[in-house]
């Protein structure tokens, strides 16, 4: 059953840090492949780094795009209620420090899932490569808190994810009021690109000095 076997720990200790950050990997991806392609890019001073790690490298079996299943209705709860208690412990750690989710491909797709089940809310979301698990005529929650700060992007031909279901997802956090930047990158290989490590850099910097996210970056 999917979920979290650990948790990687980086960056300042959460007593001293001034933001948290918790960084969810991609299908047959690992803590450690984050922390070279994102963590170690990033700029941003005393930040509290938490990189979850899916058992068997998978948060759930099926492609974001299918259908919703009850088999991947049950790995993605599993592997959500992980992300849930991950925010839960690191904030006991840090009490009233603000908290970004992030994650890449499979890792962003369930980033956005958390955010749309209203449940310990990050004050911020940066999905890479992601959009919503399932297809829009599935059940699925949606109660995503208006005016949550939310960086969505994608390549305009990702192997992964496809404009498509970007572009629904994007309909979909418009519709609950997020406060939404998104990005499509054309031909961009399946990889986080300069632009997004800058992106979310300054939403970092932004919370860490108690300003509202701005989510600019040059593109």
């Amino acid at each position: 059953m999917p979920g979290i076997a650990d948790i990687v720990f980086l960056g300042a200790a959460p007593a001293r840090a001034k933001v948290l950050c918790i960084f969810v990997h991609g299908r047959n991806q690992s803590p450690e492949e984050m922390e070279a392609a994102v963590i170690h890019r990033l700029s941003a001073p005393d930040v509290a780094f938490a990189l979850p790690r899916a058992k068997g490298k998978s948060w759930y079996t099926a492609r974001a795009i299918d259908p919703l299943t009850d088999a991947t209705r049950t790995e993605l709860s599993a592997s959500l209620q992980g992300i849930a208690q991950a925010i839960t412990d690191l904030r006991a750690k840090a009490p009233g420090l603000p908290l970004v989710l992030a994650g890449f491909s499979q890792g962003a797709c369930l980033s956005l899932e958390h955010a749309f089940t209203g449940q310990a809310i990050p004050d911020a979301v940066a999905a890479f490569t992601g959009c919503r698990v399932g297809l829009p005529g599935d059940t699925r929650p949606a109660n995503l808190p208006s005016g949550l700060p939310v960086y969505l992007s994608s390549g305009s031909a990702d192997p992964w994810i496809p404009v498509q279901a970007f572009a629904e997802t994007v309909t979909d956090l418009g519709q609950a009021e997020a406060m939404l930047r998104a990005d499509v990158f054309p031909a961009r290989p399946h990889e986080v690109s300069p632009t997004e490590i800058a992106l979310l850099d300054g939403l970092l910097t932004d919370l860490a000095q108690g300003r509202t996210p701005r989510l600019e970056a040059p593109r």
